[in-house]
């Protein structure tokens, strides 16, 4: 028996994708051909999870500071301050 696992874009929802490579840390990486972004489906630095990247910045916008953030988010100090830098060049 088989199993199958359909893949579809977390940007525009898409199932029109093609794969695009490895990371350097050997992950596959993606296309979508519909909205033309690039994604992985899983992360091993879990620095770089969307969901941690959001949770950083609410934590921070609320008050934490960087080495609280970093301790209850179990990451590096520097991967939250350059996720604030960029959302500072964003803004």
């Amino acid at each position: 028996m088989r199993h199958v696992k359909v893949v579809s874009c977390p940007f525009c929802g898409s199932e029109d994708l093609q794969k695009n490579g490895h990371s350097p840390n050997g992950t596959q990486r993606w296309k979508c051909k519909t909205c033309g972004k690039f994604f992985q489906l899983s992360f091993k630095n879990k620095g770089r999870l969307p969901d941690v990247k959001r949770t950083i910045i609410t934590m921070i916008t609320n008050g934490s500071g960087i080495r609280d953030t970093a301790r209850v988010l179990g990451i590096s100090p520097h991967t939250v301050i350059g996720e604030v830098k960029k959302n500072s060049k964003r803004n």
